[in-house]
């Protein structure tokens, strides 16, 4: 999975963050948690607009590489910090997985699935997903 660099700036209300790779990949939130989980969406969409229009997608870099970019660093020198940001992309066919969980845990994964209205699998995979992309 790729992880893009982001840069969060702004005050308590109004964060923003900006990925220079995929350029021009900006979004925004009233707190980190929530600029951080918008930038999740913003990069896939980013990347999925780029494979519609048939445009090349950009391979994140590094972190040291970042660094020796002058807008990065001084970004950072005027108080922003850099976050990673998952590239989360759904493949469109399910894919069958053996996994092994606590009979226990199990058994509150399935009650917590239905109370959700949920099947097990659906359940996993959108707590697999809310924690990849950064929620607690």
């Amino acid at each position: 999975m790729a992880r893009y660099v982001g840069i969060v700036d702004g005050k308590k209300g109004a964060y923003g963050i900006a990925c220079p790779d995929p350029p021009g990949c900006t979004s925004m939130g009233e707190t980190i948690d929530n600029v951080s989980r918008n930038a999740v969406e913003a990069v896939r969409m980013w990347v999925e607009d780029a494979v519609a229009d048939g445009e090349p997608i950009p391979e994140p870099r590094a972190i040291d590489d970042l660094l020796r970019d002058r807008d990065v660093r001084a970004a950072i020198v005027e108080g922003a910090v850099l976050i990673a940001v998952p590239l989360l992309m759904d493949s469109g066919r399910p894919a069958k997985a053996n996994i092994s969980l606590d009979a226990g845990l199990l058994k509150a994964i399935d009650e917590a699935a239905e109370a959700h209205h949920l099947t097990r699998s659906a359940f996993i995979a959108s707590a697999v997903r809310e924690k990849i992309e950064g929620g607690s």
